[in-house]
């Protein structure tokens, strides 16, 4: 599944071409893929303008002028491709798919809009969905309520995240930022990173670290998160940001798959183990664990 800064990627791709784009069509072919009512599909989403893209976690919401809104969960396959005569933009898993003719097998939502560009939701495993809502319940619905607030927010402080954080004192310090409901849009390549930055060991249990160390593990999640935005994402193999382009974040990664390899602060070998089932990678001499 794609972190924050994949999808944030592709947010921001998508965002320079689908804004003011008139609905035309919609056609689909699972409806898991597009739980939807087609009456409010007819009345709501056809002939309806594109105001905004945005990103909540690892969600991307398209929202219209009307006061409704599409969502669009990627999950494990799932791509958004847009075609026009003039320009082709993808993001998603990385398949032929995105330079591909569409539809293909894939394809599970082709939307049409009035300028004759299309949007493809192309998605293998069929776990994605696209959603239509009224704006203003968007927030309401299970799946958003139990979000953690956003580590890039402005008004998200270090202050916030450790009030969240001891929600779960006696959990190891990545099971918890792994814990969407704690914080949104951090998987498993950002935790390692931002842990490693902080030179906290991963299994090091949330009551045992100070109030300073949070305050430093705040400061480097943020920073983790805007250079791998800067980069494009890291792909983790299977995301390629909104130009068809793979991400360059992993040419950067201080720890993330480089097991074997000495750490770039004091040359220790960078080792590699399970932590609740999670790949986890840490350099032994910096990270040492606090019982």
């Amino acid at each position: 599944m794609p972190e924050l800064p994949e999808v944030e990627t592709i947010v921001r791709g998508l965002s320079k071409l689908l804004i003011g784009k008139i609905f035309l069509s919609i056609d689909f072919d699972n409806p898991k893929s597009f739980p939807n009512n087609l009456v409010d599909v007819n009345k709501f989403l056809i002939g309806s303008k594109i105001g905004t893209v945005k990103r909540r976690g690892k969600v991307i919401i398209i929202n219209l002028t009307n006061g409704y809104s599409l969502i669009v969960h990627l999950k494990m396959t799932g791509q958004l491709i847009y075609r026009s005569n003039q320009q082709s933009f993808g993001g998603g898993h990385p398949t032929d798919s995105l330079i591909g003719n569409l539809p293909d097998k894939s394809t599970r939502v082709t939307i049409d809009f009035t300028d004759s560009s299309k949007l493809f939701f192309n998605d293998q495993r069929k776990f994605g969905w696209m959603r239509l809502l009224p704006t203003i319940e968007i927030e309401n619905i299970d799946f958003f309520k139990k979000l953690g607030p956003e580590p890039l927010e402005s008004n998200f402080s270090w202050q916030k995240l450790y009030s969240r954080l001891v929600k779960r004192s006696k959990s190891p310090i990545k099971s918890v930022l792994l814990d969407q409901g704690i914080l949104a849009g951090i998987g498993n390549i950002y935790a390692d990173e931002s842990l490693w930055m902080t030179k906290i060991h991963p299994a090091t249990k949330v009551n045992k670290l100070s109030k300073s160390e949070i305050k430093n593990l705040y400061n480097n999640i943020r920073t983790v998160l805007n250079l791998s935005i800067d980069k494009g994402g890291s792909t983790d193999r299977n995301y390629l940001n909104a130009e068809g382009e793979k991400g360059s974040y992993l040419k950067f990664a201080n720890v993330f798959r480089r097991q074997g390899q000495p750490c770039m602060r004091c040359g220790e070998t960078i080792i590699k183990f399970k932590l609740n089932g999670r790949g986890t990678h840490i350099c032994p001499n910096e990270q040492r664990l606090v019982e």
